[in-house]
């Protein structure tokens, strides 16, 4: 049975089984990746491995930042620097939301979740605004290189994921009822890291670009590097039980 929250109710019987099956991350021991009941919501962004996940993302984060500070400034280098912020905001909303347990955590964490979330998707409707309108006034080809390509793809899959996990948890009442809407959680959860995976590849691809190639030189090892070692960070934390394994 729901609370009106959306948040299920626990039988006493089966607290135990639950509270460990649902503690008990990818890799590593039940309760390794788990905020403990008397800890604040910001040890999530340190709890575990996510220190790696921190570690990588920040480096990913001012590699491209500086790049683009040492380089002549413009508009279009308003595009790197937004998506890029979308995407550290993206990672940060990930690794608060994992380690919650408890109906009060979860509840807590998917309200500050999805706000990490709205701002980053607000950043990121901003980056595709900039680079739009540069195309527009340089009269240039829209979504030809791999990079275009993979940044709408990526772009659109972010804002769905925005939808869908509003919906999810804010109406679940467009789904029929809260267990329904309960009941993909878990694909919201894995299409969330599939969207951040597809996320790093866009900018892996946009080291390829010409702007980056004449102007920007943001290496692709060092995107690749930045990236692998986030992932290593934020995918052991993934609670098996959430995704329903």
């Amino acid at each position: 049975m729901a609370s009106a929250t959306g948040i299920p109710e626990t039988r006493s019987g089966d607290a135990a089984n639950h509270g460990r099956g649902e503690q008990e991350p990818l890799l590593g021991r039940a309760g390794d990746a788990s905020q403990q009941e008397d800890q604040g919501l910001q040890f999530n962004f340190v709890i575990g491995t996510a220190v790696i996940a921190q570690v990588g993302i920040w480096i990913l984060t001012a590699t491209i930042w500086a790049s683009v500070f040492v380089s002549p400034l413009m508009l279009f280098s308003a595009h790197p620097l937004l998506n890029s912020a979308g995407i550290l905001l993206t990672t940060q909303a990930i690794l608060l939301l994992q380690p919650t347990h408890t109906p009060k955590q979860k509840k807590q964490g998917a309200n500050i979740h999805g706000i990490l979330n709205l701002t980053s998707i607000l950043t990121l409707i901003a980056a595709l605004v900039v680079i739009e309108y540069n195309k527009i006034a340089h009269s240039g080809a829209h979504f030809v290189s791999p990079h275009a390509i993979l940044g709408l793809i990526t772009y659109i899959l972010f804002f769905l994921q925005a939808i869908v996990g509003i919906a999810q948890y804010y109406t679940p009442g467009v789904f029929g009822s809260t267990e329904k809407a309960k009941s993909i959680y878990k694909y919201h959860r894995m299409s969330g890291y599939v969207i951040l995976i597809m996320s790093f590849v866009t900018i892996a691809a946009a080291t390829q670009t010409g702007f980056n190639k004449n102007i920007l030189h943001i290496q692709l090892w060092a995107v690749v590097v930045a990236s692998v070692i986030t992932l290593i960070g934020v995918l052991p934390r993934i609670k098996k039980q959430k995704l329903g394994l």
